[in-house]
C-alpha cells in the first residue's frame, strides 16, 4: 500500500488532486483505518478553518507591506 504525503491528503481534502489520486486515497481510506482517522483529522480542521471569520488586514498595514517589498526588490 501506498504512504500518501500529507501535501496529498490535504489536496484531498480540498478535492484539489488528480483523479487517479483521489481513487487511490479512496481505496487506501477503505483498507486502512489509520489513514481514514488521518484524513477525518484534516476534514475536520479543514471544517474549522471554513467557519473562522477573519478580517481583513488594514490598508495602513497593506501599504507598508508593499512599501517593504518596493524596497527590497531595488
Amino acid at each position: 500500500m501506498k504512504n500518501f504525503k500529507e501535501e496529498e491528503l490535504i489536496m484531498y481534502v480540498y478535492q484539489d488532486c488528480t483523479p487517479e489520486l483521489t481513487k487511490a486515497i479512496d481505496k487506501a481510506i477503505i483498507e486502512d483505518a489509520e489513514l481514514k482517522k488521518q484524513v477525518e483529522t484534516l476534514q475536520r480542521s479543514k471544517d474549522q478553518l471554513d467557519k473562522l471569520k477573519l478580517k481583513s488586514p488594514s490598508k495602513k498595514s497593506i501599504k507598508a507591506i508593499l512599501d517593504y517589498a518596493k524596497k527590497r526588490a531595488k
